[in-house]
């Protein structure tokens, strides 16, 4: 049986674990997230989510040094749990990282039409009162295109794109950033909460999961490490990326709260670029930013590419599918049915437009909590040593609340009619095709 490609080194899975984490959120969303919380309550509600996050960092690097498998939680909770908890987990982790792809492809197109503002024309359809323009549909589909055919072909082009567009990112926020904030004053950092301080903060911890899911698709390479590369290596990535994408989250809200009065901005498209603009008096430090930006989201669309699709092929392999996910490409070396199959998913739902943006970070969040819960969970049941334990009673909680707080209808902020329904659509299309589960292929090795 073709194997996949043994490729990636430590900087390849850093870059794959931050990149996927870091989207354009900060360009596309940042007035949500302010309006959520404030400057202080954003800064303390992301500080605080990546904190909580480095247990469940913790139980991932112990798993995927013990079974290094690219289905990662369908691994681990099979393991110890029967094969329906174990599909559900992996289907709620491939909605966390696919729900992302189709937000990416959304939000290429409206960076596109803010720079060049003759592409907002052509409206075809209306989403949700919003509308869907025929060249953002068009940039949107040639961008899902190009990331299935750099993923079809093979991890090391796939890895090569994720290092440079990662590094250019990181650059690039520097730039912007330290030029930016010296220009600005703290009396624009006011209001600090939007709320009360408690409120404030749990609001911008609600979508905390979204915006820092992808650290643990490290471990969803795991099969493709290079044969010389250390298995310590995968820990040291998946708390490399939870630091450094925490930090990078604090640290952008505190400059765009410091460099102009962002309360008078909120509601305008593109809040990040034009509070840097607003402060520098220039437009140059805009195609910095929107540089940044693209770069940004080619990146965390690779990212949760390659993370989808193998917990897909994962699946596929395992029987939890249709079998010929698991097929690996006998050239390539990549999960080719697993890749095509997800580009065409991501394709079509391209045409729901820029409504799904917001309420996917809400259903993203639950998505990936959920699947962080049951890793701590099945983790304990293997009866590690007491101080691990520990580690994974403190992970399995933190997943445990950030689930009830978004489903918790007496919390603010829960899930509305809308999400209930997205998160119902997919556990009904996964009930549809997981027929395997109930009765699983004898001619098929599961473990």
């Amino acid at each position: 049986m073709t194997q996949l490609a043994r490729k990636l080194r430590i900087t390849d899975y850093f870059c794959l674990g931050w990149g996927t984490m870091i989207g354009v959120g900060w360009l596309v969303v940042m007035d949500d997230w302010l309006l959520r919380g404030g400057t202080l309550g954003g800064i303390l509600g992301f500080a605080i989510g990546g904190i909580l996050l480095l247990p469940i960092g913790y139980v991932y690097g112990k798993l995927v040094m013990a079974m290094p498998d690219a289905g990662g939680e369908v691994a681990y909770t099979a393991r110890v749990f029967p094969r329906p908890v174990s599909f559900y987990t992996g289907w709620m982790m491939m909605l966390a990282y696919f729900i992302v792809c189709p937000w990416e492809a959304v939000a290429v197109g409206r960076i596109a039409g803010y720079i060049f503002p003759a592409l907002n024309s052509i409206e075809l359809y209306r989403v949700a009162g919003k509308p869907v323009y025929l060249p953002h549909l068009v940039i949107g589909l040639a961008l899902t295109a190009l990331v299935t055919v750099v993923n079809y072909r093979g991890i090391r082009l796939s890895a090569t794109f994720q290092n440079w567009s990662t590094f250019g990112t990181l650059a690039l926020f520097v730039v912007f950033v330290a030029i930016g904030v010296t220009r600005g004053s703290p009396a624009n950092f006011p209001p600090l909460f939007t709320h009360t301080p408690f409120l404030s903060i749990l609001l911008v911890l609600q979508i905390v999961p979204y915006y820092m899911t992808g650290y643990e698709s490290v471990t969803k390479a795991a099969e493709e490490a290079n044969p010389q590369f250390r298995a310590q290596g995968f820990s040291r990535a998946i708390f490399a990326a939870i630091v450094v994408g925490a930090a990078f989250y604090v640290i952008v809200i505190a400059a765009v709260g410091f460099v102009a009065p962002w309360r008078t901005m909120t509601g305008l498209p593109f809040m990040t670029a034009v509070a840097f603009e607003h402060a520098v008096g220039s437009r140059w430090i805009v195609s910095v930013i929107l540089s940044a930006a693209l770069l940004s989201l080619f990146k965390v669309f690779n990212g949760n590419f390659v993370a989808a699709s193998r917990i897909l092929f994962a699946m596929g392999r395992r029987g939890l599918v249709d079998g010929r996910l698991g097929s690996v490409h006998p050239r390539n070396q990549t999960p080719a049915a697993a890749v095509a199959s997800l580009g065409v998913a991501t394709a079509l739902c391209m045409f729901l437009g820029t409504a799904i943006l917001v309420p996917i970070s809400e259903v993203g969040s639950v998505a990936c909590a959920t699947g962080w819960f049951a890793v701590c969970v099945a983790y304990l049941w293997m009866k590690p040593r007491m101080a691990d334990r520990l580690i994974a009673l403190a992970g399995a909680l933190v997943g445990l609340a950030m689930i009830l707080m978004k489903l918790m209808p007496f919390v603010p902020g829960s899930f509305s009619g809308w999400e209930w329904l997205a998160l119902a659509i997919w556990i009904i299309l996964g009930t549809v095709v997981s027929r395997n589960v109930v009765r699983p292929n004898p001619l098929r090795k599961t473990d």
